[in-house]
């Protein structure tokens, strides 16, 4: 008799199994929806049309989205990397269900340097510090390398079933992945304190766990240093974002505002009437490149440096101060967007999950916008008639 093929299961759908998460009834229950509110559906798109059609204004700003809770140290990245690769180790041994030969647990070393090296007073870090960092770094590597050759011993390993399978592939590739974040970690915290380099902020790693995370300068006294994402955000006169991008490192302001135009003449056949953006985004090329793409009244206040009488004259002029009014508002737009639809902190992990986070918050406001501005029309006929 042949033998039938297993069948083909992704690990999305392995999670979900193990959640107790059935695919097919949840998409179904969607497409009902779906169908069952298609007039719904049908009026909030034409209204969307409607409300987007011939945005005549523009505001922008930038909202640094925080990924980590606390500020990161090379003593608890240290630590992270030996307790998380030796729980994912253990995890190892139970799927394969065989003992892993030549691991050996260091977390409780690795904990006791790191706790020695947080109580350290300023005066025994200069005195003590570099020894308590040499011995961790060699725990953490011991640890990395015992579980990189434990990964290739489990190569051929297999389970009992089909998801056992899954789990030892997938728990190897986590081993990998932590192990290949544990070398970035242990050459960051032999270059910096063994070594005394400053490395520069593009090759440092803040979190095992949240890897893409960037170091956000903004001046701002009360929070100097930020650990996340800046998001670039547009919004049109009616309160909908037109348009949100999660930025790549620490870019400067003033390089978002030609790229901004360009979206907003791809998304709607022209430029907006008024272009508002605070200081930061200013700089006379980009003053220059809003005029020659067609911005009427262009809201962005010089940043430094003496004013020229023009210049201030314009500043001082009234459909300037009435722009200047217009793009205040995406402050409490950012501000509603952090408090109500959850984009202070993402406690999701990745980038990818990172940039859904967002567009789920956009998506969250744009919907309760359009609820908002349908009530305010039917409130309005109702008193006409």
């Amino acid at each position: 008799m042949p033998r039938t093929a297993k069948p083909q299961i992704s690990f999305a759908d392995w999670e979900l199994l193990q959640q107790g998460i059935l695919l097919e009834p949840l998409l179904q229950s969607i497409s009902d929806f779906l169908d069952d509110h298609k007039e719904m559906i049908e009026a909030v798109r034409r209204d969307l049309q409607r409300g987007l059609k011939n945005p005549g204004t523009g505001r922008n700003g930038l909202a640094p989205q925080q990924v980590l809770r606390s500020h990161p140290t090379d003593n608890t990245l240290l630590w992270d990397v030996v307790r998380v690769v030796t729980r994912l180790i253990g995890r190892l041994a139970e799927a394969v269900q065989q003992r892993i030969r030549g691991f050996r647990k260091r977390t409780r070393a690795a904990r006791r340097r790191m706790q020695e090296i947080q109580r350290l007073t300023p005066k025994q870090q200069y005195e003590r510090q570099t020894k308590k960092y040499r011995e961790l770094i060699g725990v953490t590597e011991e640890v990395v390398d015992s579980a990189q050759r434990v990964v290739a011993q489990t190569r051929k390993a297999r389970g009992k079933n089909l998801v056992a399978d899954l789990a030892i592939g997938e728990l190897r590739k986590e081993i990998d992945h932590y192990c290949e974040l544990g070398e970035r970690v242990i050459d960051q915290a032999r270059r910096r304190v063994l070594q005394g380099e400053q490395v520069p902020n593009t090759e440092k790693i803040y979190s095992i766990f949240e890897s893409h995370t960037d170091l956000i300068k903004r001046g701002k006294v009360q929070t100097p240093l930020e650990f996340g994402h800046k998001v670039f955000l547009a919004e049109s006169a009616q309160g909908l974002i037109t348009q949100y991008q999660v930025l790549e490192g620490n870019p400067c302001d003033e390089q978002q505002v030609e790229p901004s135009l360009e979206h907003h003449k791809e998304t709607f056949g022209h430029a907006p009437e008024l272009y508002g953006s605070d200081r930061g985004f200013f700089s006379e090329k980009n003053v220059n490149s809003c005029k020659r793409n067609g911005v009427k009244v262009v809201c962005i206040p010089q940043r430094g440096g003496k004013k020229t009488r023009v210049r201030e004259a314009y500043e001082k002029s009234l459909a300037f101060k009435k722009g200047q009014r217009f793009r205040a508002g995406i402050e409490g737009r950012i501000s509603v967007l952090f408090r109500g639809r959850g984009m202070k902190r993402c406690p999701a992990e990745g980038r990818q999950r990172f940039e859904l986070g967002v567009g789920a918050a956009v998506l969250a406001n744009n919907l309760m916008r359009i609820a908002a501005l349908l009530t305010k029309r039917s409130s309005r006929k109702r008193r006409a008639a």
